[in-house]
């Protein structure tokens, strides 16, 4: 768990999943552009599930701001990650 995605990249291969926040899914999305994104790599770990490597990223939007109190396009979210077993729906 780290709290922005960034340090993904520096994250031993040894750990499949990392969970993060910090981008808030950046904040607002036109059409699949972030203007913004609190990131060094940009939009490369602004939101969503990301696979590099073997290793998973999942990033979430959150609930919160970061800077100006605007959201557009990207909802606020809670998310649950179900790790193992044979998924949902299953018998």
């Amino acid at each position: 768990m780290a709290h922005e995605p960034d340090t993904f990249t520096e994250v031993p291969n040894r750990v499949a999943l990392t969970v993060s926040g910090h981008t808030h899914g950046g904040q607002v999305n036109l059409a699949g552009f972030t203007p913004v994104v609190p990131s060094k790599y940009g939009s490369r770990y602004v939101y969503g599930h990301i696979n590099e490597g073997g290793r998973d990223l999942v990033v979430s939007a959150g609930l919160g701001v970061s800077g100006l109190p605007i959201r557009f396009g990207r909802p606020l979210e809670i998310v649950v990650i179900e790790i193992g077993g044979a998924g949902a729906g299953s018998a």
